[in-house]
């Protein structure tokens, strides 16, 4: 079970990233030749492999060969996810800025991104993507029973 519940866990995890990094190549485009089709579809992705990556990682906590009591009281566990909540809540912006995008190109094929908007979007992918990064370290300090001091 446990070996299973990894597995899905980070296949989410591997699979989200994906998403994250699709946004990322398809807003390197530049705010005049945005997809935002494409974008909104890739963020929907994102959203539910992170739900998936939410509730894998729950399971393995709870089901898992650790079990929670070696969860429940650590501080790197509660900073790693702490860390996924706080990406999760600074997605909610360029989410809201691409389905927006979406709904005004389905309006008018014509309408283009205003640079403002786009160079906005990219800017809260970085610090996603930064923040991301920085929950693997975590993982590794945690499972090697470390605490930060």
């Amino acid at each position: 079970m446990d070996a299973l519940l990894a597995y899905v866990h980070f296949a989410a995890i591997f699979a989200m990233i994906g998403c994250l990094s699709a946004e990322w190549t398809l807003l390197r485009a530049g705010a005049e030749a945005v997809d935002a089709e494409r974008l909104a579809r890739a963020d929907a992705g994102y959203g539910a492999l992170a739900g998936i990556v939410l509730l894998s990682g729950a399971l393995r906590a709870v089901y898992g060969l650790k079990g929670w009591a070696f969860y429940a009281h650590n501080p790197v566990f509660h900073f790693k996810l702490g860390l996924f909540v706080l990406v999760g809540l600074l997605s909610i912006l360029p989410t809201r800025a691409f389905l927006r995008w979406r709904r005004a190109r389905r309006a008018d094929p014509h309408w283009r991104v205003p640079a403002a908007e786009w160079r906005n979007a990219r800017r809260w992918l970085v610090v996603e993507l930064h923040l991301l990064a920085l929950i693997p370290l975590a993982a590794v300090i945690m499972s090697r029973g470390l605490r930060f001091a």
